[in-house]
């Protein structure tokens, strides 16, 4: 009994011995198979960009910029200078009827103050005819139904008038949008008693009757993602009550590109004009806002998008008020309550971006999962021919590094200089001699890298 009990507690020993000798090695191929896995459910890019094949003429999505409503007030004054560097188009605002009141009040005052304060910039307003004026709400909540939507559509009539009217502000080309993320504020649908469609067409009908302004566009429907129920419906809904609908906007808060790449799959088939009104990694407070990851997020949606998608409106320019001067808040540049507001990362983006300033867009194939990257041509009337290529590899999870092969065809001579300017600030120049009009190289990129290539002949 004694042998039979020793041996039954060496073979336990052993057993106990194996198991955990082989943790080790579980552990390993697990990675490896996890590893192998991640790798598998990507693709690498292959990029082949054609120097002679320029589709969709000049587009500059990223230019644009969105402020929330963090305060009531000229939130825009103190940083003016810094925005008017970044050389906007446009500038989003919302909160207009609910902060300002009514056009021919006094709070129109405060109105005009902000939108002067937008073209100070040298950028044009984009204006949210968001929230209802409590005067004018049912409940004297800013985002319920009009009481009378008579009162409702002669506050837009108005509105429209005076900021796009000759005897007005006189801006020419606004764009107004019809209520901001109605499906969350107000809990709108498209049916029933609260239906966002009844609002679309009261307003529109509005700033249709207004008189002696310049050209101005209206649409929306500025939903908190791509609901392809809400885009469908306000298009038929437009199209049979013969309203106009001169674009289509949403939002996207997120930092996995396949989200962006599901977005323009639904999107592309719509013959619209094609507006992000409001983007960003995240939409809660969050750290990436005050580092590095947010610029790349925005250098690599930009790639994704660009003559895709017409306009880009990042969230947002300045942080509001908080308890530190960096707070995870969602600004390019800090609050002025902590000195002289300084710029994040997300700023020094558009600057990078701006680079890519009047290029008209080339034919590029390859794009990968990680990998992402724009061409442009630049056709001077006097002086060198550019090609110019922005590249960036984004992971949201900061670990996938690329070697990428890049091929330009049909260039316009077989010598140039090449010119790498690196978004973490590094720039280098080489000549370069090749045959046949055709450039190859193979790049690589660190995670969460990007450069611009610019090629002059």
């Amino acid at each position: 009994m004694r042998f039979s009990f020793a041996m039954s507690n060496i073979k336990k020993i052993l057993f106990l011995i194996i198991i955990f000798a082989s943790v080790p090695v579980s552990i390993f191929l697990l990675s490896q198979k996890t590893n192998f896995f991640q790798k598998a459910s990507g693709t690498p890019a292959n990029f082949v960009i054609d120097a002679s094949n320029m589709i969709g003429g000049k587009s500059e999505s990223w230019r644009n910029l969105a402020q929330g409503g963090e305060e009531r007030g000229r939130q825009l004054l103190p940083v003016i200078d810094k925005v008017k560097a970044l050389k906007p188009n446009y500038i989003r605002i919302d909160h207009v009827f609910d902060y300002y009141g009514e056009a021919g009040s006094h709070s129109e005052v405060e109105l005009d103050q902000q939108i002067n304060d937008i073209t100070a910039t040298g950028a044009k307003p984009f204006i949210a005819l968001s929230y209802m004026p409590p005067s004018l709400s049912k409940s004297g909540d800013v985002t319920d139904l009009p009481k009378d939507w008579g009162e409702w559509e002669s506050l837009v009539q108005k509105t429209v008038e005076h900021v796009s009217g000759r005897n007005g502000l006189n801006i020419k080309d606004v764009y107004y949008e019809v209520w901001n993320e109605p499906d969350l504020f107000g809990k709108f649908k498209t049916y029933g008693p609260k239906n966002y469609l009844d609002l679309y067409s009261h307003t529109v009908r509005a700033a249709t009757r207004a008189g002696n302004v310049n050209s101005f566009k209206i649409g929306g429907p500025a939903v908190t993602g791509f609901y392809e129920n809400w885009l469908s419906k306000l298009t038929s809904f437009t199209e049979s009550n013969n309203l106009r609908l001169d674009f289509l906007s949403w939002h996207r808060y997120s930092k996995d590109l396949a989200d962006y790449e599901k977005d323009l799959d639904n999107a592309l088939h719509y013959n619209q004009e094609l507006v992000i009104t409001e983007l960003g990694p995240n939409s809660e407070n969050d750290p990436v806002y005050d580092g590095n990851f947010s610029a790349l997020h925005m250098i690599a949606t930009t790639a994704l998008m660009e003559g895709k998608v017409d306009k880009i409106f990042n969230f947002e320019i300045k942080d509001g008020v908080g308890p530190t001067k960096n707070w995870g808040r969602w600004g390019m540049l800090t609050h002025e309550k902590w000195g002289t507001p300084e710029i994040k990362p997300r700023y020094r983006a558009m600057q990078f971006l701006n680079n890519l300033i009047g290029g008209s867009n080339l034919q590029l194939d390859g794009q990968g999962s990680w990998m992402k990257a724009v061409a442009k041509r630049y056709d001077p009337p006097a002086g060198a021919v550019e090609v110019k290529i922005l590249v960036v590899n984004y992971d949201n999870y900061g670990k996938h590094s690329e070697a990428v092969p890049v091929k330009v065809i049909n260039l316009p001579a077989n010598n140039f200089v090449l010119k790498r300017i690196d978004f973490n600030g590094n720039i280098s120049s080489t000549p370069v001699t090749v045959e046949n009009n055709t450039w190859e190289t193979i790049l690589s990129f660190d995670p969460n890298t990007a450069s611009i290539l610019e090629l002059t002949f």
